[in-house]
């Protein structure tokens, strides 16, 4: 049975389309996002050495319908599943050398809110809800249903630049381990 925890078997896998090919070794922008802590991040200004921000389309809510045609699109589906596994990992990340984690997306701060509590993550989620992180650094996004949404990548960010970039993220439920894999051999 396929939940909102799980990921849907046989979903069609992303591939790299080479849209966040640009990104590595990018600076970050001097951009400040509300947070569901109550606090305001400065993308240009994350704690270091490391921070691990994942960027992902939405958050699904039970009892509300994900939109027209999501299962269809590859690397949609399967942002509950990543946020719980960067949750189970969290310890782990910040043992191998991530200062913090954050998740990202356009969803507005009462909707993540909902999922941190739901979901009892470890770590704050970011709003960007007009996508200004896409604008600044050409980001990949999407549009399903009248909304543009961001499409599933990780950033590594080292002293303000995008060391590493995980593009495209699949399967979503084991990419927090991905990360963590590479924090320990790098």
């Amino acid at each position: 049975m396929t939940t909102h925890l799980s990921p849907a078997p046989g979903l069609p896998v992303p591939r790299d389309d080479g849209a966040a090919a640009h990104v590595r070794g990018a600076w970050m922008p001097e951009l400040s996002l509300r947070s569901t802590d109550h606090t305001t991040v400065d993308l240009a200004d994350l704690p270091g050495p490391r921070t691990i921000v994942f960027l992902y389309p939405l958050t699904a809510h039970p009892g509300v319908e994900l939109p027209q045609g999501w299962e269809a699109i590859p690397g949609a589906r399967g942002c509950t599943p990543e946020a719980c596994g960067f949750r189970d990992d969290h310890e782990s990340l910040l043992r191998a050398g991530a200062a913090a984690v954050f998740g990202l997306s356009s969803q507005g701060l009462r909707y993540q809110r909902e999922a941190v509590a739901r979901l009892h993550l470890p770590f704050p989620m970011l709003s960007d809800p007009h996508l200004e992180l896409a604008a600044a650094l050409a980001l990949p996004t999407f549009e399903v249903d009248g909304m543009r949404l961001f499409k599933r990548l990780t950033l590594v960010v080292t002293g303000g630049v995008a060391e590493h970039v995980f593009y495209p993220v699949f399967p979503p439920d084991q990419h927090a381990h991905e990360v963590l894999t590479w924090l320990l051999s790098h």
